[in-house]
């Protein structure tokens, strides 16, 4: 997948500044693709340029005018082709896992460290997921919304993202309890 699939699919929803799209991104869209705002931006141009999206200048009295940008028909053919075409199989590429296999060879107090903090920050995602699925399903119950709701692809990441978080967590604080306790058993020898 391209960065440009997932600036189109964001912007489906409806038409967003560059610094929208940047927030839309970090909130819902960084569950299966992260881009920093400076790449979204890069992006915005050329698939304007390329016809798949218009932007349009708002002038604004108190503020900078900014550039408001909307999927156009050759965008969404774009993101049907996309949708119809095979998908990869998905992989990890995560650095922690290199430090993680090296720790029992090279030490483990710092992986420990941060198998924690990602725990933590993982935690601090599924709140965050929490809330954005309360949001984005209202009134609804989970399985009225699914059946019943106008738009669920956004729902169905977050969902996916809750999934990934939770399981990620979870596999975090186990591996820093397998090694905390090695270590406590090697001091004890």
């Amino acid at each position: 997948m391209a960065l440009r699939h997932a600036v189109l699919a964001a912007l489906l929803d409806g038409e967003y500044s560059g610094y929208q799209l940047a927030k839309a991104f970090d909130i819902g869209v960084a569950n299966f693709w992260h881009a920093l705002p400076q790449q979204l931006y890069a992006e915005l141009t050329k698939l304007e340029k390329d016809g798949l999206v218009a932007g349009r200048q708002v002038v604004q009295e108190t503020r900078p005018n900014k550039r408001l940008f909307r999927v156009t028909a050759a965008g969404r053919a774009e993101l049907e082709n996309f949708a119809a075409a095979a998908s990869k199989p998905s992989f990890i590429r995560d650095d922690l896992l290199v430090k993680v296999q090296t720790a029992d060879r090279i030490g483990t107090a710092s992986v420990i460290e941060q198998l924690e903090e990602r725990a933590s920050a993982a935690d601090a995602k599924i709140e965050l997921l929490g809330a954005l699925l309360r949001q984005l399903r209202g009134d609804a119950d989970e399985e009225e919304f699914l059946l019943n709701g106008e738009r669920i692809g956004p729902y169905l990441t977050c969902l996916r993202g809750l999934a990934f978080e939770g399981e990620h967590r979870d596999w975090c604080r186990r591996i820093a309890a397998v090694l905390k306790k090695r270590l406590t058993i090697k001091s004890e020898r």
